[in-house]
């Protein structure tokens, strides 16, 4: 018979795992996936200002109608284990092989580290801002290339309220020696748990262990309402002497993903060490005047939409490299690769 230990332990394994997440919590969680897969989010499109005219028909300008942008979030992470306990193992080593101890030692040793290497992933890969530098990060320029950040940021109008600031282990070695960092000891041992260790620039510094942090990234500035790391579906259950089995049963699932919303990506930045041939940022599209699109990359996929919206969020983004001969659409593009970084958006109006 299966017995469900959020029941039997007073929701241990779930505070177990947000308690031990580096990012499970931190992110916006204003949509809800409950009963359905995929969420689709409509993002009204706002029209220019006009001159007020005194005289005539329509004074405020030639009416438009509203227009939405729909990006389209969908699941994709559907991830589970399932080990034994023989009740011979059990009695011949108990404490090690206890059933809730070994559950809670699957969860913070494959269960939360997986879930925070995809979201740290996903986040770096899909960031509004991917802002290659070739310039081996140092203690006498981390604190710049950080500040630079918060001035695209703050030029973009992201509320500076609520940003976080990711370090990997070996950046927040950098990071600790400026004068301008906080350091943790002001802000208590609970912060410290959630792997918080200080504060920079108004932002809470994250220090994320190199096993979940995502390869030649430098650092991340997220803003908690511009991500969401929405998880659905998240179980674990002990079966003892099931059918076959001598023992305890322990099985466990997460459903979960990670998306960044196109209207708010710009609360995302990554920075990438393009060193030495560390990380690889496809090429920025080139858009001619008659729609056609090409890209230097090899073998890059090329997205584009022609209704304003941003092609790496879009539902309406179509692959391909000719956007048509339309003038005055307005033709925006970005090319993606497996194992690279994604280009940035070229943006064009056909003539």
């Amino acid at each position: 018979m299966a017995v469900n230990l959020f029941t039997l332990h007073s929701d241990m394994t779930q505070s177990a795992f947000r308690r031990e997440s580096l990012i499970a919590g931190k992110l916006c969680s204003d949509y809800e996936f409950t009963g359905a897969k995929t969420v689709k989010i409509l993002t009204p499109v706002t029209v220019p200002m006009n001159d007020y005219k005194r005289t005539g028909t329509n004074r405020y300008g030639n009416p438009t109608e509203m227009q939405d942008i729909i990006q389209e979030l969908t699941l994709s992470q559907d991830r589970s284990f399932s080990l034994t306990i023989d009740k011979g193992n059990d009695a011949d080593q108990g404490y090690a092989k206890n059933a809730g101890k070994m559950l809670m030692l699957q969860i913070a040793e494959r269960a939360v580290p997986e879930f925070d290497k995809y979201v740290f992933n996903k986040l770096a890969h899909n960031a509004g801002f991917v802002v290659g530098n070739a310039t081996t990060m140092t203690k006498t320029n981390i604190c710049d290339r950080i500040s630079e950040a918060g001035i695209m940021l703050d030029d973009m109008e992201v509320p500076a309220y609520d940003r976080m600031l990711f370090v990997s282990t070996q950046g927040y070695k950098l990071l600790k020696h400026s004068d301008e960092f906080m350091a943790v000891q002001e802000l208590g041992k609970e912060a410290l748990a959630r792997g918080i260790v200080g504060n920079y620039d108004n932002m809470q510094v994250i220090k994320v262990p190199s096993t979940r942090w995502p390869a030649n990234v430098n650092f991340m500035i997220v803003h908690k309402n511009a991500a969401t790391a929405p998880v659905k579906l998240s179980e674990t259950k002990l079966h003892k002497d099931p059918p076959g089995i001598s023992g305890h049963l322990l099985e466990g699932r997460e459903y979960y993903d990670c998306f960044v919303f196109g209207p708010r990506a710009w609360g995302v930045y990554a920075e990438i060490d393009t060193g030495s041939g560390k990380a690889v940022q496809c090429a920025a599209p080139v858009i001619t005047l008659t729609g056609a699109i090409t890209c230097e990359t090899a073998d890059a996929e090329i997205w584009y939409t022609t209704d304003g919206s941003d092609p790496r969020y879009s539902a309406s983004a179509v692959r391909g490299n000719n956007a048509g001969n339309v003038a005055g659409v307005v033709v925006k593009a970005f090319a993606k690769k497996e194992g690279a970084f994604n280009s940035t958006v070229t943006t064009l109006t056909l003539g």
